[in-house]
């Protein structure tokens, strides 16, 4: 397993263990089918999770368990995709419609692990940690 080191501060990697992608990969494809199924899902969550502790990506494991802990309390995903800059205001509403899907956050969420040497990625799932902790 080979990781990629990223001239950042806090040192992330990536989450390359093929396992871990192809799980991030069937929970996307889940949630696209069924929605938040919170039986499957948060076994998944748990799953990735030790993925990202043998990688040892702290902020990766932290935002997982966030998540998981926060679909278990509220049978669903109650957090908003983190706000950009709007473009227009045509923009700002479809993307005011899509933030607060939960499937969709929760979609954008787990598409943030995959990688993280893009520092949006890495700013979002700060913005998650944060809007978890604080829910």
């Amino acid at each position: 397993m080979q990781s990629l080191i990223v001239n950042h501060p806090y040192n992330f990697t990536l989450l390359e263990n093929k396992k871990a992608v192809i799980l991030i990969d069937k929970i996307l494809v889940d949630l696209e089918k069924t929605g938040i199924n919170t039986d499957v899902l948060i076994e998944d969550l748990k799953k990735l999770r030790t993925y990202a502790l043998e990688e040892q990506v702290p902020l990766v494991v932290k935002v997982l368990r966030f998540a998981y802990e926060h679909i278990e309390k509220n049978n669903s995903f109650l957090i908003p995709i983190p706000d950009d800059e709007p473009i227009d205001e045509e923009t700002e509403i479809s993307k005011n419609e899509d933030t607060k899907d939960p499937v969709e956050s929760l979609k954008y969420l787990v598409s943030l692990t995959k990688s993280l040497k893009n520092r949006t990625n890495i700013s979002d799932l700060k913005e998650y940690r944060n809007a978890l902790m604080e829910y």
